[in-house]
């Protein structure tokens, strides 16, 4: 029986490169994004317009939630309310909308896999990226708390906290901050997309059947607990 993904960021970045990677393994792959590009044009902060995606599309086995925006990339006592609520809707609410309209199905059926995006900035905490790093670490938590409620369902829920990676996101961030949290890398490089991929992959596949609720750092050693 063939597999079917959704992939939210699916038009560009990280979002694409799991796309193409689950695809290559024969997974019937549907791309959600607001660019054309995407297979689906849904703003995943709309709670109705993602009901609305999961309605038409049915039987949904893996979901993977990389879709997210950068945010102010100013000091927190120059960003305003504004800038956080979208934020949060996009980078949280999101995948809250995502994991609400899909993962019932998953429980359903009893299989079920859904990895959600974070960043190392939830973790650490990135100087003038305060909105974006409590967002990701809204992600890292709330991933623990579904993984636990689903944890004798069949669906697994984890997360991964990538380090920088060579993204058009990250082209968008301030290259003074950019070069900051490059130079915490021990690898004293950036990631690359496909690398990112590979992880998703093996997390939303079989070979994975004791982890849920788990933080898989790919961070060029970044990552220190």
């Amino acid at each position: 029986m063939t597999r079917t993904a959704v992939v939210t960021g699916g038009a560009s970045g990280l979002g694409a490169a799991a796309a193409k990677r689950l695809l290559a393994d024969g997974i019937d792959v549907i791309t959600v994004d607001l660019s054309e590009k995407a297979d689906r044009q849904v703003d995943i902060s709309d709670d109705v317009a993602v009901q609305s995606l999961a309605d038409e599309l049915g039987a949904v086995d893996i979901l993977v939630n990389c879709a997210g925006i950068v945010g102010p990339n100013k000091p927190l006592i120059a960003t305003s309310p504004d800038e956080w609520r979208r934020t949060f809707d996009v980078n949280v609410m999101g995948t809250v909308a995502m994991i609400r309209a899909f993962a019932p199905g998953m429980v359903e059926r009893g299989w079920g896999r859904i990895v959600n995006v974070a960043s190392m900035a939830g973790k650490d905490g990135n100087p003038n990226l305060a909105a974006y790093s409590a967002t990701k670490g809204a992600v890292i938590a709330l991933t623990k708390s579904v993984g636990k409620e689903l944890a004798q369902t069949g669906v697994l829920v984890n997360v991964i906290a990538p380090a920088v990676i060579d993204t058009p996101m990250n082209a968008k961030t301030d290259p003074a901050v950019l070069q900051y949290i490059t130079e915490l890398i021990p690898m004293k490089r950036v990631g690359k997309p496909d690398e990112v991929a590979e992880l998703i992959a093996w997390l939303t596949s079989d070979k994975v059947s004791f982890s849920t609720g788990a933080v898989y750092d790919i961070s060029g050693g970044r990552a220190t607990y």
